[in-house]
């Protein structure tokens, strides 16, 4: 198989599948974004609140991972990390980041661009408190980005703080909390034929939102 074998063709637009659409141009993004998170979780087979997390560094170069969205309202978008992580890192020298909701089988995207806050010691106690216990021993086992010798390290790792914490309540580490993502800029993408897609982009300032359609 050559390479080229491996990229997909373009889309056949035949059904025109994106003709019948609700129109979105009316719409608040907040609510906007609700109401494709909910189409999401009756469609995607797996994470509908996956989202791609970009970041930069000291020296401005980018990076991007996936992350779990774990709360939204109009403050922003939340997610949970070890401080300490290259992420983490990231965030706490930049206070600045990029979110990507990526809905492949709705053919959509939502592109987020704002500050970053922490959540409060409350929340992320109530969020951690949530998860399942194995996961919270993991927060604690984990030095997340940092090398890792082996697995046997790792699993180590977690059977000393497994024992550490015995049958007791495992307290959140004073290393994992939670990001808010608050944001300046919100667009949703939604795909059409022939490229010729829907762009409609919302940007904050002091009385609210200005709303805008972009170019494909």
């Amino acid at each position: 198989m050559s390479r080229s074998d491996l990229i997909p063709p373009s889309p056949d637009y035949a059904d025109a599948h994106a003709a019948n659409e609700a129109d979105i141009d009316g719409a608040e993004p907040f609510d906007l974004f609700g109401q494709w998170l909910i189409d999401a979780r009756a469609k995607e087979p797996n994470d509908p609140n996956a989202m791609t997390v970009a970041t930069v560094d000291a020296d401005g170069m980018p990076d991007a991972r996936m992350v779990l969205l774990k709360d939204f309202d109009r403050q922003g978008f939340v997610f949970y990390t070890n401080t300490q992580s290259a992420k983490g890192r990231q965030i706490l020298g930049a206070r600045k980041a990029a979110l990507l909701f990526h809905w492949k089988s709705l053919r959509r995207q939502v592109r987020i661009r704002g500050t970053v806050e922490l959540v409060s010691d409350a929340e992320a106690d109530e969020y951690f408190a949530s998860r399942a216990r194995n996961s919270q021993i993991g927060a604690w086992a984990s030095e997340q980005s940092r090398p890792l010798e082996s697995r046997f390290a790792l699993e180590k790792r977690v059977a000393e703080y497994g024992l550490k914490f015995g049958i007791g309540a495992v307290p959140r580490p004073p290393h994992w909390t939670g990001f808010r993502i608050v944001p300046s800029e919100m667009e949703f993408w939604r795909d059409k034929p022939f490229r010729l897609h829907d762009r409609l982009k919302f940007e904050r300032t002091g009385d609210g939102w200005v709303k805008s359609k972009l170019y494909p």
